[in-house]
């Protein structure tokens, strides 16, 4: 198991983050998914993020990326909404205005986001459960 340190923390927090399309247009093709891999995985070495899996499909992209606890997540997801969103339209600008119109904003103005681990919440469950309190020591 991997642990990201500083000099004041030591954790292993990962995240499931899904983006989707504006009115859930099929508008990601494979080279605009090329690019959005591109561009997620610069932009989350700049804000010292563990890119795990990057992967989408046509109405929706998934990102699963590894994080420090003083990073804001509602921060770096707006940043990447925002960024993704320009240089798509950017590179792809023809071609999106067949799906979006002249609306240039590639994304749903809400996301899914989900801590996620290792292991279970059940087996997380029983190893608190199993650990003996103060008074059994």
């Amino acid at each position: 198991m991997y642990y990201k340190s500083t000099s004041r923390s030591v954790s292993d927090l990962k995240a499931h983050l899904v983006l989707v399309t504006k009115y859930r247009r099929r508008v990601i093709n494979e080279q605009i998914l090329e690019d959005l891999i591109s561009i997620v995985n610069n932009l989350a070495s700049k804000w010292g993020v563990e890119i795990i899996e990057v992967n989408g499909e046509s109405d929706h992209l998934h990102i699963l990326f590894g994080y420090y606890p003083q990073m804001q997540l509602s921060k770096f997801v707006n940043n990447l909404k925002t960024v993704t969103s320009r240089l798509v339209n950017k590179n792809h600008a023809e071609y999106l205005k067949t799906f979006l119109g002249y609306d240039s904003v590639l994304w749903t103005s809400s996301y899914f986001i989900a801590s996620c681990g290792g292991i279970t919440v059940e087996k997380l469950k029983q190893y608190v459960e199993s650990q003996n309190s103060p008074s059994e020591t």
